[in-house]
């Protein structure tokens, strides 16, 4: 499953909300051989009905009750073995009393049950009133506990079966599902579709996928790999997953092991309320991740979805996680293979880029929003795992596995982990075995630091030269030690690689390379040299997880960021002479961009020029925006809408009305412009919002990118009664959903400064709002309400919460209630003093670029 993302808030807290409790997988009445699902669904009464034959192979003798997770469901009878069973059920566990104990002789439960409108596990969608042009859909998902509410099963991991699914549908629709096609029956004006799944898989990976949908044939050597989407995205389609056959040969040889089903299948369906399922050879993807030509440009995030959803078939559904607390093993693999096909694909720079926007996503989640072990059973819902710990920084421990065996020895614990345990479940442990068992190396030390305790270390990396002796020395404190009780905490014990950099235009670029054992909160080593370094690259190739300030020179940084073979130690450098937010500052950084090859690199220095609060910082910025590259070219229009000049005004404005081939750049453009119409370009509010408008009106596209964009720039104009006007129209139902999720997290946004009466109407729409029970739309409130300092907020959330059902949207909404509460709390002059100070930052702009002018003459 793709990750999801969070709403951050201020201060760490604890990952343990009330009600966490250690979970444990249940005790188990025997093996499950065969799930057989024989259903039949009414898609226009919202209904389905059917028969669940589950298989099972008592593990002991004299079982008398068994207990099955089965939530909401109509039950109608249960036999066993044709025999009626008598049953107890309290809307979520079904309790058969069997008329006679178990034997060591196979059971086979007959459950008959029906269902109507179901709110989780199968969702119908269907056009309305208001959506008229929406697809008539079927689709399941079932990760992590929410199989049990479309079919009763036991509902955990550690559980294999094989499976089997028959269901009847209306005949001009299509049914897919897991493994291999049996037979289509064709019966009055229905199909009977019977699919079975031979390999044996966990119950949340079951599927049943339902549409009038087109079908796009492609192979991997003898495997169909097949594209279903709604009719006429079929050229969509092959944009966004024709890469996929490759894929398939690159991780089967990557992971060494070919891929294990008979099919592979990616279905594009309506309203998902995740990024992908990685469901047993068919794999759900949301209709959002489709890309026109357009699009195609910026389709990084589609190909790292399929490429992740890809990579569990091996690891989630090959191997197979035995508990959700050791979920990091498939979700920081998949998110790790990203990484990797992103090198395969793009080249080193690339994955270490992408690798870098990796640890970034987990660091964000750490400072602001909780710290914890990755591994770790308590909780109120698995779902709650589901992370950025889990995903990002996963992914960040298998590539430090990666750099500490080196890439043959990697490969080889791979291909030994999933030879070992395909088609049998795991835990973290099974991973630490495999490790050993292929190279000898014992990395428990690692996973002890970095998955079962929370946290990383914080480097701060100062450097100075002896010329009398010729002596470098380099010290190193973690940061985030803390002495406790006359010892340290959240010490790390690593070793470092370091290197000394020097340049010659005869020779290139050469490295005297070091080890740094770290242990301790503060070391200083010296290092005996035969010249003085032009640069120092701590921890080469950037391969730990961490953070790092670096304490060098100007003109260390400077060669670092010119001559620094990893692009990740140029980006640190460009980061720290950023900060000298100086003349001497831009004009490196500029002459950096220009000589820069590769375009992560150039995304950095165009970032921190958006930090330097000079004119001359905007003149740079202003040269760049006609970078060839669109990712550059989008962090250099992003940069400008950090600078409010009319300068960068004028530039920004030129792209938004001209557009630009990218959909990110133009978007970025236009929500920019709404920030920079404050202060000394107020007079421009006007002029903005009536430029808004029309892009509203005119500029409908892919995933209403452009649009939202607009809704983004007007959600930063606090003051302005019209833009809170404006966001309110797009929340309206028969928005494009899209645009309409965006109006509602974007009217929270506008809301904290609008006067009273304007913010009593803003909280009664998001009172109307509150009646939509979509997924989605209730993310969306949580996040607009949670930027609201007022106790009606509050309330509404606190409504939310105490009535979903849905265990992701109560935890979200708990903590925006206490985000609000502690904005409540503090002083509100805070806010009006940042807001004074930073209009004494842009009045003094021009002053101090005048000034930096005047020294450098």
């Amino acid at each position: 499953m793709t990750r999801s993302y969070y709403f951050d808030s201020e201060t760490k807290k604890s990952f343990e909300l009330p009600g966490a409790k250690p979970h444990y997988n249940p005790d188990r009445y025997g093996q499950v051989q065969h799930i057989f699902l024989d259903l039949a669904l009414d898609i226009t009464a919202q209904k389905f009905a059917g028969t669940c034959n589950i298989t099972l192979t008592p593990i002991r003798q004299n079982i008398q009750q068994l207990t099955l997770d089965a939530v909401d469901l109509e039950i109608e009878s249960i036999l066993i073995d044709s025999v009626s069973q008598p049953f107890d059920y309290d809307g979520e566990i079904l309790t058969i009393n069997l008329l006679q104990p178990t034997t060591t002789k196979d059971l086979v439960i007959s459950i008959k049950y029906s269902k109507e409108k179901p709110q989780r596990g199968l969702y119908f969608i269907a056009p309305d009133q208001h959506y008229p042009h929406k697809p008539s859909q079927v689709w399941t998902q079932g990760e992590d506990e929410d199989s049990r509410y479309w079919f009763p099963c036991f509902d955990y991991p550690g559980q294999l079966a094989t499976s089997e699914i028959k269901v009847k549908v209306p005949a001009d629709y299509t049914a897919i599902s897991n493994g291999e096609l049996v037979a289509v029956q064709e019966v009055e004006n229905s199909k009977i579709y019977h699919w079975l799944q031979p390999q044996v898989h966990p119950t949340y990976l079951m599927t049943l996928a339902v549409g009038k949908f087109a079908k796009i044939e492609d192979k991997w050597q003898d495997i169909p790999v097949d594209y279903y989407v709604e009719k006429g995205q079929e050229k969509e389609a092959q944009i966004s997953m024709g890469k996929t056959p490759r894929m398939i040969e690159f991780f089967s040889h990557k992971y060494g092991y070919s891929y294990p089903f008979s099919k592979y299948a990616q279905v594009c369906v309506d309203d998902f309320i995740f990024g992908g399922m990685e469901n047993t050879s068919t794999t759900l993807l949301t209709d959002r991740c489709l890309l026109d030509e357009r699009a195609a440009l910026d389709n990084d995030r589609t190909e790292s979805l399929v490429a992740h959803e890809l990579a569990h078939q091996w690891f989630g559904d090959l191997v197979v996680i035995k508990h959700w607390s050791h979920a990091w093993i498939k979700e920081g693999a998949a998110s790790y293979a990203e990484v990797l096909w992103t090198e395969h694909e793009y080249g080193d720079d690339d994955a270490r880029y992408y690798l870098l926007g990796e640890a970034r996503s987990y660091l964000q989640e750490d400072s602001s929003r909780y710290r914890r072990p990755i591994v770790t059973n308590v909780y109120r819902e698995a779902i709650e795992l589901y992370d950025r710990h889990l995903y990002e920084k996963g992914a960040c421990v298998y590539h430090m596995i990666r750099s500490i065996l080196g890439d043959e020895l990697f490969d080889k614990a791979i291909h030994t982990f999933i030879n070992d345990n395909a088609h049998k479940t795991v835990e973290t442990v099974d991973l630490l075995r495999a490790i050993e068992k292929s190279t000898g190396y014992n990395l428990g030390s690692l996973f002890d630091q970095y998955v079962f305790r929370g946290g990383h270390p914080d480097f701060k990396v100062s450097y100075s030269w002896d010329n009398d002796s010729n002596l470098a020395c380099v010290t190193v404190k973690q940061t985030q030690a803390k002495e406790e009780s006359g010892k340290y905490i959240d010490l790390f014990e690593l070793k470092i690689p370091l290197a000394f950099g020097y340049y010659s235009a005869q020779n290139g670029v050469s490295l005297k390379q070091f080890s740094l054992k770290l242990n301790q909160p503060e070391q200083s080593f010296y290092f005996p040299v035969a010249e003085k370094p032009d640069f120092i690259s701590f921890d080469v190739n950037n391969n730990y997880l961490k953070t790092v300030k670096l304490d060098y020179g100007f003109s260390e940084l400077k060669a670092q960021l010119k001559y620094d073979p990893d692009p990740i130690s140029r980006i640190y450098s460009a980061i720290a002479i950023g900060k000298k937010a100086n003349l001497e500052a831009v004009k490196t950084l500029k002459e950096a961009f220009l000589s820069e090859s590769f375009w992560g690199v150039k995304v950095e220095i165009a970032k921190q020029l958006g930090k330097i609060k000079l004119d001359q910082a905007v003149d740079t910025l202003v040269e760049f925006l006609g970078e060839e590259n669109h990712r550059v070219r989008r962090a250099v229009v992003e940069a400008l809408g950090k600078h409010k000049t009319e300068t960068s005004y004028q530039a920004l404005k030129q792209v938004a009305i001209a557009s630009d081939p990218s959909y990110y750049v133009e978007a970025s453009a236009i929500n920019a412009l709404g920030s920079l119409v404050t202060g000394s370009l107020a007079d421009k509010e006007n002029e903005v919002i009536e430029l808004f408008g029309q892009i509203l009106k005119e500029r409908e596209g892919l995933n209403e990118i452009i649009r939202s964009g607009a809704i983004n720039g007007l959600s930063k104009l606090k003051t302005s009664p019209a833009a809170a006007d404006l966001i309110a129209q797009y929340t309206e139902l028969g928005t494009p959903q899209p645009l309409r999720l965006t109006a509602i997290r974007c009217l929270g946004a506008v809301a904290k400064g609008q006067k009273a009466d304007k913010l009593t109407a803003i909280l009664e729409q998001f009172e109307d709002i509150l009646k939509d029970t979509f997924f989605l739309t209730q993310m969306a409130i949580i996040s607009g309400l949670s930027q609201i300092e007022d106790n009606q907020a509050i309330n509404l959330l606190s409504t939310l919460a105490e009535s979903t059902p849905d265990g992701r949207v109560k935890r979200r909404a708990e903590e925006a209630i206490n985000q609000v509460r502690e904005k409540l709390g503090k002083d509100k002059n805070i806010e009006d003093l940042r807001q004074a100070v930073d209009k004494l930052k842009e009045e003094n702009q021009e002053l101090k670029s005048r000034l930096a002018k005047l020294e450098a003459k």
